[in-house]
């Protein structure tokens, strides 16, 4: 039994392979470009030090894709310096975030649609379902886009109806 564990540390002692390396350093420079493409009130919550906060706005003014290619190599080499766990982290947060926000769209666009086609019915169940709604403005909104389909206008109380609803079930998730 020991000399299975006199192998695990010898494993342990050995120098990492070429493949490994390029492995790690491609993982690297992939969470660097996830980097590039954030924008930059959710690049400004990341955790990182101003030389690669440079390289990465560097990379946005770069046209030609040759020297975005080898940007991308820079910032994968400075990433070997950064807290890949705390950028991992706030990546992780917002792609929980972004879906989120993706499944309240879902939630509108289907009660939106539910409302419209289906009228006082469709209007009961979402007041029952969320009573903490402004009954009035959805009305009011329902009524305007309904005008609107009627004489074929331009959706605008159909759109602020989806917002409004977009936004009443991410306030009632907090």
């Amino acid at each position: 039994m020991q000399h299975s564990d006199d192998f695990d540390s010898f494993d342990d002692d050995l120098p990492k392979s070429k493949t490994q390396v390029k492995k790690e350093m491609h993982q690297l420079q992939d969470l660097g470009k996830q980097l590039t493409e954030m924008n930059a009130a959710k690049l400004a919550e990341v955790p990182m030090d101003a030389d690669l906060r440079e390289a990465i706005e560097t990379m946005h003014r770069i046209k030609s894709n040759e020297a975005k290619r080898r940007q991308l190599q820079f910032i994968g080499k400075l990433m070997r310096k950064a807290d890949t766990e705390a950028i991992e982290a706030v990546l992780q947060k917002h792609k929980e975030q972004d879906h989120l926000h993706l499944k309240f769209d879902r939630m509108a666009e289907d009660w939106r649609q539910r409302l419209l086609d289906q009228g006082k019915e469709a209007q009961s169940a979402f007041f029952d379902a969320f009573p903490g709604a402004d009954h009035q403005q959805v009305r009011t909104l329902i009524r305007e886009s309904g005008k609107e389909i009627a004489n074929k206008k331009p959706p605008t109380n159909q759109r602020k109806l989806f917002r409004y609803l977009r936004d009443f079930f991410m306030q009632a998730a907090q």
